[in-house]
């Protein structure tokens, strides 16, 4: 099975204003990264993930694919921030309201070209084209072997840190995270880095215009995103568990979840 990335922009732009590029990441059985870069607007996204969906695929997105709350956070969301707080990981709230759901359109019309969403109840797909939704933060406290015991500040650094100072924060956090992926070329499943030319560029030190900057984030987002793939395929709920999944009847239709890498204490006990 070949595991997919994407670090999806939420927004879906327009012709005024283009949406933000999505980082795009194919990763083979294997540890090899055989793609990666980025795509511009849902339609190019599409067309990756069509290029890239040969046999069976197990396509993991960083955006809400399944929204059905009209307020407030989905279960899923909630439930990120209760079990993984005290690592420094929440999640943004999501709902009908919300203004950016280019997650929601990704689902639906990958749905009406074959794909399988799947909400995670029934453990990992062995076959088919499914889709699900994960989270970076939660594969990067969640997996022991990352060594981490609180999110690393790559994308923000802590409230209350002044401007100079929280760039070469940001930009060391983010090099040390690098780092500590790229040893996973031996882990089970395996991550080459350095197989591709475009995440190769990553163990280089963060670049320091802020434009370059942010490529690399959504690019070693969607990077992590396709390994959760992989770690999900591998272990199912042995060392994953499903955010967001309440106690349902039988054939209800499937919820918006989250795939989520966790440490035994990071589960409801």
């Amino acid at each position: 099975m070949r595991f997919l990335g994407v670090d999806l922009a939420w927004a879906e732009g327009s012709e005024a204003r283009p949406a933000n590029p999505s980082g795009v990441v194919a990763l083979e059985p294997s540890g090899r990264i055989c793609d990666a870069g980025w795509t511009v607007g849902l339609d190019a996204t599409l067309e990756w993930v069509g290029r890239q969906s040969h046999g069976d695929v197990l396509l993991f997105v960083d955006a809400p694919l399944v929204i059905t709350n009209a307020t407030g956070p989905r279960l899923a969301d909630r439930q990120a921030g209760q079990r993984y707080g005290r690592w420094g990981v929440s999640a943004n709230s999501t709902n009908l309201s919300s203004r950016h759901q280019a997650g929601l359109r990704l689902r639906e019309q990958l749905e009406r070209a074959g794909w399988h969403y799947s909400d995670g109840r029934g453990g990992p797909a062995r076959h088919g084209r499914v889709l699900s939704e994960c989270y970076p933060y939660t594969a990067i406290v969640g997996v022991p072997e990352l060594g981490y015991e609180r999110r690393p500040p790559y994308k923000r650094a802590s409230k209350g840190v002044r401007a100079a100072q929280a760039w070469p924060i940001r930009t060391a956090a983010c090099d040390d995270l690098v780092r500590r992926l790229a040893k996973l070329a031996g882990f089970d499943p395996p991550l080459d880095i350095a197989s591709h030319h475009e995440t190769k560029r990553l163990l280089e030190p963060s670049p320091p215009r802020k434009r370059e900057y942010k490529q690399r984030e959504d690019l070693l987002d969607a990077v992590i995103c396709a390994w959760t793939a992989a770690y999900w395929h591998r272990y199912g709920l042995d060392r994953n568990q499903v955010l967001g999944l309440p106690e349902l009847p039988e054939g209800t239709g499937p919820c918006g979840t989250i795939i989520a890498p966790a440490r035994p204490e990071q589960r409801v006990r």
